[in-house]
């Protein structure tokens, strides 16, 4: 799902609950939770979980105008994109990063693909479903 092998075998695993969500905890940090996407249940990683993992793909970078919106909990708009991993198909979960810095500011569900939101002048380009800041953020700090 994230483009790496995960190796958590060695680590204290927790599985929880939060917002009608199922939460993976990885020596008691939210590291990844299920999302129900078109395709089902997914399992994907938090914020946390992409700062600890460090996934190179399924991602979208948006510019400096973009950040004090989505960690308000805004959707991600497609002008607010300039570079994302191409391969991402629609209905895909994703995670969105600042273009300067690489950080991730939150985790979203592609309305378009990949390429789409980069070319996208306005409009939604993600769903936003998880950012720093939120519950599940703050429930760990």
């Amino acid at each position: 799902m994230i483009g790496k092998d995960i190796q958590i075998s060695d680590e204290f695993l927790e599985k929880g609950n939060f917002d009608d969500r199922d939460i993976l905890l990885v020596d008691r940090k939210i590291l990844a939770f299920q999302v129900e996407t078109k395709n089902g249940k997914l399992w994907f990683p938090t914020i946390r979980g992409i700062l600890h993992w460090l996934p190179e793909i399924k991602w979208a970078a948006v510019d400096h105008g973009a950040i004090p919106f989505l960690l308000n909990g805004a959707d991600c708009m497609g002008a607010g994109i300039h570079l994302t991993d191409i391969s991402i198909k629609s209905g895909e979960l994703i995670w969105i990063k600042d273009e300067e810095h690489g950080k991730p500011l939150a985790i979203g569900v592609a309305i378009v693909d990949g390429e789409e939101m980069i070319e996208m002048k306005k409009g939604k380009a993600a769903e936003t479903i998880h950012w720093i800041g939120d519950e599940l953020w703050e429930l760990e700090t």
